[in-house]
């Protein structure tokens, strides 16, 4: 995750949090790792194993063992914390834990961003990971268009003039959502998820041959398009190769790896007359059932005796 980074100002802003002093533009402070620390040890006296990296939480725990500290002892341990320079301190509970005067005056003196928030220390940190695990999260981009199906987010896939384009003007007229065409910037968020977004200049953009660029949002409203969305299927589209033998039954599952993340695939041959927006729909349904532990070709053979369990 060291590769990316995000700006500070982008974390107080989705974090709703008030700045105390910035000492410098909050554009140019960058966080470059995901992890955030309560530096409770620090202050205690345990130096070792500090990554100064990392963003300071002060909660009610590290408030108190401060308060019951002499002013000279509390300035020795808030002065050997903001000396590490990390990114900024904040202090959680704003409304009934307000930031000791030492800590604005170190702050200033070692040119450290003050925070404060009125959430609780777990609900702010779990808010930081979430936003910080996103922002930082490795990310390749890819050709094709990503679409929101019946709630599937579906990755279209195919050689460049197959059809991907038109194929998501047609579920987006059918009440499904568009994510991202030509484009597609992919991020691993976890070791099981993959969030799909596009990049900021083309969004909401689709390209028609024959018609040119057309802003699906001004188009077909804003309920029409989505900014993001998690990565549940991917869909191949191939020209039909009548000496290929194509899926049939579903028994076999395909995978497409991602980042390290494989992701539910399947291939579906594009021929003339065939409704592949039915077919794209068809395939988001059956997929969210598999994951609710339901698959219709393993019944179908237990119908026929071929097979004695749906495992």
């Amino acid at each position: 995750m060291g590769n990316f980074s995000v700006s500070l100002s982008k974390l107080i802003e989705k974090v709703s949090m008030e700045v105390v002093y910035m000492p410098q533009d909050q554009d140019k402070i960058q966080i470059e790792i995901a992890e955030v620390n309560r530096p409770g040890l620090f202050l205690a006296g345990y130096y070792d194993y500090f990554d100064k990296l990392r963003l300071q939480i002060m909660g009610l725990a590290e408030m108190n063992f401060l308060s019951g500290l002499s002013p000279e002892k509390r300035y020795e341990a808030l002065d050997q914390l903001f000396r590490q320079k990390p990114p900024a301190v904040i202090v959680c509970r704003s409304e009934e834990l307000q930031p000791f005067p030492e800590m604005q005056e170190l702050a200033e003196k070692h040119q450290v961003a003050l925070l404060r928030s009125n959430e609780t220390t777990c609900t702010l940190m779990g808010s930081l990971i979430s936003v910080l695990n996103l922002e930082l999260a490795p990310r390749i981009t890819r050709h094709g268009v990503l679409v929101e199906v019946y709630g599937e987010g579906i990755l279209i896939l195919g050689d460049s003039g197959i059809g991907k384009s038109e194929l998501a003007i047609e579920l987006v007229k059918r009440g499904h959502r568009l994510v991202a065409d030509d484009a597609v910037e992919l991020r691993k968020v976890s070791n099981r998820q993959i969030m799909g977004t596009a990049p900021e200049n083309i969004r909401h953009f689709i390209e028609l041959r024959g018609i040119g660029i057309v802003n699906v949002a001004r188009v077909f409203g804003v309920g029409a398009v989505k900014v993001s969305e998690s990565l549940d299927l991917v869909v191949q589209l191939e020209a039909w190769d009548p000496t290929k033998n194509y899926q049939r039954t579903g028994l076999e599952s395909e995978y497409y790896e991602i980042l390290g993340v494989n992701i539910p695939s399947t291939s579906i041959p594009v021929s003339p007359g065939r409704n592949l927006a039915v077919v794209l729909e068809t395939a988001a349904i059956n997929n969210r059932q598999k994951k609710m532990g339901y698959n219709a070709a393993k019944e179908l053979l237990i119908r026929l005796g071929l097979n004695d369990t749906l495992d």
